[in-house]
C-alpha cells in the first residue's frame, strides 16, 4: 500500500510511504480520495513527508482531492513538504490554491480555522 488512511473525527489523514508521487501511485491516491468523499469525509490532511518527487499525475491527484473537499463543505490541507515538491507547487502557482502546513499539528490547527472560522 503506497498510503495510510486514518479517519478521526472531523478529518481523514491521508499518509504518503512512497518517494514518488506520479503516474503509478497516483491514480490509486485519486481513488481513495473519491471513495473518502463518497464515504462523508469532508476535511482531509494529506501528509507527503515521505515524498521526494511529484508530477503533475501527482498534482493532479492533490487537486482532485482539493475539489472534492471543497465541493462537500470542507477542507484540503497538504503537509510535510520536501523542497522538491514544495518547489513544483509553488512553480504551478497552486501555493495559493492549496491550503499548506508545515507540520500535523499546524495542518489540524488550519482545517479547524477553515471549518469552523475559529482560532485557538
Amino acid at each position: 500500500m503506497s498510503f495510510k488512511i486514518q479517519k478521526k473525527d472531523k478529518y481523514a489523514l491521508v499518509k504518503t510511504s512512497v518517494e514518488k508521487l506520479d503516474t503509478t501511485v497516483a491514480p490509486a491516491l485519486k481513488s481513495e480520495m473519491v471513495v473518502l468523499n463518497s464515504d462523508g469525509v469532508q476535511n482531509i490532511i494529506i501528509d507527503l513527508s515521505a515524498t521526494r518527487y511529484c508530477d503533475s499525475s501527482g498534482l493532479s491527484a492533490i487537486l482532485v482531492a482539493n475539489r472534492l473537499c471543497k465541493n462537500a463543505g470542507g477542507c484540503l490541507v497538504i503537509t510535510g513538504l520536501q523542497d522538491p515538491v514544495k518547489n513544483l507547487i509553488s512553480i504551478s502557482q497552486l501555493d495559493s490554491i492549496l491550503n499548506i502546513a508545515d507540520t500535523l499539528e499546524d495542518s489540524i490547527d488550519l482545517l479547524k480555522e477553515k471549518v469552523t472560522g475559529e482560532e485557538e
